[in-house]
């Protein structure tokens, strides 16, 4: 042997793709009831890299180290979208182009996706989730972690598989945090305050991303932290700082059709748990039935959430909702006055920001299936101007009927 030389180190064999089916074989499943995969740990995800993937510093290790575990029970090719901290929606279209939402509007990346990629993540992504995604079932929606997956493929999406991912926000602002940039913020900070403190049954409407959950959760925040809150969704998404919350969220029926958990269910187990308020998800079709009852318990201080276009829109889609559950128009205004106190209408604009456009009694007056609304405050453009329901607020306190 000549003088200095040293045993030369074995090849490493068969790259990044040996690495996962290395780590895939190695990830057991949870053992608390939830059918996603426990994250591995670092020492196992290191060997498996050191075992299969060349690297040549210590970053690129943790890198690599980072995408085997994206690739396998993460966002994969999208989880480095995530890491912009203003990162709401993460969509793939038809076409692989990957756009992002960071708060105004969507934009399109550089980086595109072909279809075989787009199919394969979005089917281990619903497949982690318990759900199926394939020919015969060609849609579907999951919650992995805090992202709420959903995907759609061909035939049924016509240029390509799709993938619509909602992320949460990294932090969850204060009422005051959200109000700095609203028209008129003291007006509206002075309104939500006095409805959450006299409890009135709220609905809060407005399109996709306009920022109803956001604002729901900021007002629990201020409920006085002896109140039980008790919130009922179909996809678990509140994230709200409050001492005392209690979640409870709809399951789907397996594939045989067994196990599914609806609303009506736990509505009647909430109502067994004590709750100081009662917080019921969005609303979308002829579960709205179930939604009034809720609303109907007697617990003041309800709140919910439906898309509409206008706050004088929600009248209407509580009744095309109520016709869905069989529920006669005269019926069913009986029901939404009942329950129903205020509607606060929230807007997105084309710049990305988000504020109330309206707030508006429900007039509980006449009988007949019209149901009215009466403006107690209406943003335009930089004013907000009062309506005549603002002197009627007083009459929203706990346990008194409201003027007529």
């Amino acid at each position: 042997m000549s003088r200095g030389w040293v045993p030369q180190l074995p090849q490493k064999t068969g790259g990044f793709a040996a690495a996962k089916q290395w780590l895939a074989a190695r990830i057991k499943p949870t053992t608390h009831g939830a059918q996603q995969p426990d994250r591995p740990g670092t020492a196992v995800v290191a060997q498996a890299v050191a075992k299969h993937v060349p690297v040549a510093s210590v970053p690129e290790a943790h890198a690599t180290m980072d995408r085997l575990v994206e690739d396998l029970i993460g966002l994969g090719p999208l989880a480095p979208f995530t890491r912009h901290p203003e990162t709401t929606d993460i969509i793939v279209d038809g076409h692989g182009h990957i756009w992002t939402d960071t708060g105004t509007g969507l934009t399109r990346s550089d980086t595109v996706l072909d279809a075989d990629t787009t199919r394969a993540l979005a089917v281990r992504l619903l497949g982690q989730g318990g759900k199926r995604l394939d020919e015969g079932m060609p849609f579907g929606d999951v919650q992995i972690g805090q992202a709420r997956v959903h995907a759609v493929l061909p035939p049924i999406a016509t240029a390509g598989p799709q993938l619509s991912i909602r992320l949460p926000a990294r932090t969850q602002p204060t009422l005051e945090t959200l109000a700095a940039q609203w028209p008129g913020a003291a007006k509206w900070l002075e309104i939500l305050g006095h409805l959450m403190q006299h409890r009135t049954n709220m609905l809060i409407s407005g399109a996709t991303g306009s920022g109803k959950t956001t604002l729901l959760a900021a007002l629990l925040a201020t409920v006085d932290p002896t109140e039980r809150i008790l919130t009922i969704e179909d996809t678990p998404e509140l994230d709200i700082r409050h001492p005392h919350v209690v979640g409870l969220a709809t399951r789907e029926a397996n594939t045989e059709g067994q196990g599914g958990i609806g609303l009506p269910v736990l509505i009647r187990q909430a109502l067994r748990m004590r709750p100081d308020r009662l917080i019921v998800g969005e609303c979308r079709g002829a579960e709205v039935a179930d939604f009034l009852t809720a609303m109907n318990t007697g617990h003041r201080g309800a709140i919910g959430t439906l898309h509409a276009n206008s706050a004088a829109d929600v009248p209407a889609r509580l009744h095309a909702m109520a016709a869905l559950a069989g529920l006669e128009p005269a019926t069913a205004a009986l029901q939404i006055r009942s329950a129903v106190d205020v509607i606060i209408h929230l807007h997105r604009d084309e710049h990305g920001e988000r504020y109330p456009a309206e707030v508006a009694l429900l007039d509980d007056s006449g009988d007949a299936a019209e149901l009215r609304l009466i403006p107690v405050l209406t943003t335009v453009g930089t004013q907000v101007l009062e309506g005549p329901g603002l002197a009627r607020l007083d009459t929203l306190s706990p346990g008194t009927e409201r003027a007529a």
